[in-house]
């Protein structure tokens, strides 16, 4: 008797779901509550067990397709097992040479998270032949969120791998295939090969060096700096090398103790993830052989100095190239007697005097003091990224920008009377930040279309207020965001902000920690600016720009005062904001800052 399995009763308002995994395939027996299915639907992944016991014998849906409540998906024959035919003399063979080896294990991309259709392999840990444990990580697969380690489940030899990196997958798609407990044996050394292992004894085993997994949607990076050349010992964890994406700048540590043998990649050369950046070679460096004669009368002479340039690093090779000095005399200060860009820049700085007129005439004269020269550098990424961000914003949005001005006597008031006990209590500095911060939610919370975004032909609409604070940093313009400040505190909003601007500075910001916001505040204020019109942060729809406080005479009751006025600005997308709600907006945070009860009291 054939059984319907059908998709269930969905969750309230949810009319239909995702077909995101199938666990059987036609043939396949089940036991009861055996999960066949997940189904995705806008809230939750729901599984669709088995009520009976039997034989999948029809299955009417596929990953991907769109299913309702109650509708059929899966047909079982209660009771039946699918009999397998009596093996062939070879197939018994066969299966004879499997069971001596282990069975084959089948590894498949998991589940992946919600609304999530596919995604790349970043990398690939194994090779065919190698020896696994449980829990190891085979491959990495990234996503539009996460990036999913794949674990192998049992032990054994990797005997097939069906993909490549770089390409896509999807959830339970069979990417790697192990022969369970088997393990790749190695030929036995011939008498001749005998002797080769012990040259690598003695310098160590050979490590690999390569560019971690990019952020998401980073495709490549820029490697902008070597923290060491070629012949340094470096320690476990410590930074090799800096590279630079288009969002942060990634840290590459050592993953061994060992000495740098190998630089494959110069500084400025674009680089991708798993990429080979460097060799290090684990343990201490091998020692020098002993100097014969003629090497120890040849030290005296130079000669070994002279040769430190080649020994040196890729950065010092290209620095005694661009400035054409003569190496020959120049002493080295690294380790070994190579030479440093240090030694490079005195040499060039200080050139050895001439010891013929011939030798005089070679070289090459300074250029005259006070010449116009230029310089042409390539754009960081970084740098890059916030020209094109920047212009995408100008080129979609309709933007404008209108302008009020803030009486902060109040605000200031507050701050002198509080600021003492305020930095004792919560070890922070009471800045003008945190009540532009507050004000903008309260007006964030009355006029929601300033906190929306433009998403296709759909406005949404953010029930929560993530704002970012952009800040200056060596490397350009940085955002970090600021969650659910509804729910910080004043003091946690100076203590955040005040941790994020130092990391910025460090250049030490997590890419999670700029990813996001729904509303930006930006200060130019803290450079003198006294007006401006800041460029909206897609796909938010606002920003607001703070700028100087000035002593200017304002009318106050029928009388001249001087009081300390702020311009503010706020530049929104007209397409979704109309120009009365703008300025209504602007308004309230006007009101709540020369007021700032209306803060507590939110009226």
């Amino acid at each position: 008797m054939a059984t319907e399995i059908k998709v269930p009763v969905l969750p309230e308002s949810v009319a239909d779901g995702i077909v995101a995994a199938l666990h059987v395939s036609v043939g396949d027996s089940v036991s009861v509550d055996d999960n066949l299915v997940d189904i995705e639907t806008e809230k939750v992944v729901l599984e669709v067990p088995t009520s009976v016991e039997g034989t999948i014998s029809e299955i009417h849906v596929e990953v991907g397709d769109t299913v309702e409540a109650q509708q059929v998906i899966i047909l079982i024959n209660e009771g039946a097992v699918a009999s397998a035919p009596a093996a062939s003399p070879a197939q018994a063979a066969e299966s004879a040479l499997e069971t001596a080896n282990g069975a084959t294990v089948e590894i498949n991309v998991p589940v992946l998270p919600e609304s999530v259709a596919d995604g790349i392999v970043a990398a690939l840990h194994v090779s065919v032949g190698d020896s696994v444990s449980v829990d190891d990580n085979l491959v990495d697969i990234e996503t539009e969120k996460v990036v999913l380690e794949v674990p192998t489940s049992v032990e054994g030899t990797i005997s097939e791998i069906r993909v490549e990196v770089g390409d896509t997958v999807e959830a339970q798609q069979v990417i790697i295939l192990i022969n369970e407990g088997a393990v790749a044996s190695t030929p036995a050394a011939s008498p001749a090969q005998a002797p080769d292992p012990a040259p690598a004894t003695a310098n160590g085993a050979t490590v690999e060096v390569n560019v971690p997994v990019l952020p998401e949607s980073v495709a490549e990076g820029t490697l902008i700096s070597w923290h060491k050349t070629v012949g340094d010992q470096i320690a476990v964890d410590e930074n090799l090398v800096d590279i630079e994406t288009e969002k942060v700048v990634l840290e590459v540590p050592s993953p061994v103790n060992g000495v740098l043998t190998e630089i494959k990649v110069e500084v400025g050369e674009n680089v991708e993830a798993q990429q080979l950046i460097a060799i290090i070679t684990e343990g201490s460096a091998a020692p020098d052989a002993a100097p014969t004669a003629d090497t120890a009368s040849q030290a005296t002479s130079g000669n070994v100095v002279a040769g430190a340039a080649d020994k040196s690093g890729p950065a010092v090779r290209k620095m005694i190239a661009e400035t054409g000095v003569d190496t020959s005399n120049i002493v080295g200060t690294g380790k070994d007697g190579r030479l440093t860009k240090v030694d490079i820049a005195n040499a060039a700085a200080n050139p050895a005097p001439a010891a013929s007129k011939s030798a005089a005439s070679s070289t090459p004269t300074a250029p005259p003091t006070g010449e116009r020269t230029e310089r042409r550098e390539p754009m960081s990424r970084i740098r890059s990224t916030i020209a094109r961000r920047l212009k995408d914003a100008q080129n979609t949005q309709a933007m404008l920008t209108t302008f009020n001005d803030v009486d902060l006597t109040a605000v200031m008031s507050l701050r002198k009377q509080y600021k003492e006990s305020f930095e004792k209590k919560h070890d922070a500095r009471l800045g003008f930040m945190s009540f532009f911060a507050k004000a903008s939610v309260e007006a964030l919370k009355r006029f929601p279309a300033v906190n929306a975004s433009i998403d296709g032909n759909d406005i949404v609409y953010h029930d929560y207020h993530d704002i970012g604070i952009a800040a200056s940093s060596p490397r350009g313009l940085v955002v970090p965001v600021l969650r659910s400040v509804d729910q910080m505190s004043f003091a946690q909003v100076e203590q955040t902000i005040a941790d994020y601007g130092q990391r910025a500075k460090e250049g030490k910001l997590g890419l999670a920690e700029m990813e996001g916001g729904t509303f930006t505040i930006t200060n130019g204020g803290v450079f003198g600016s006294m007006l401006s019109t800041p460029i909206v942060n897609p796909p938010q729809s606002a920003i607001l720009g703070m700028h100087r406080i000035e002593q200017r005479p304002v009318a106050v009751d029928g009388e001249v005062v001087i009081r300390p006025m702020m311009y503010l600005a706020l530049t929104y997308d007209h397409r979704i904001i109309d120009g009365a709600e703008a300025v209504r907006f602007l308004v309230t945070i006007k009101d709540c800052l020369e007021d700032p009860a209306r803060l507590l009291l939110e009226v």
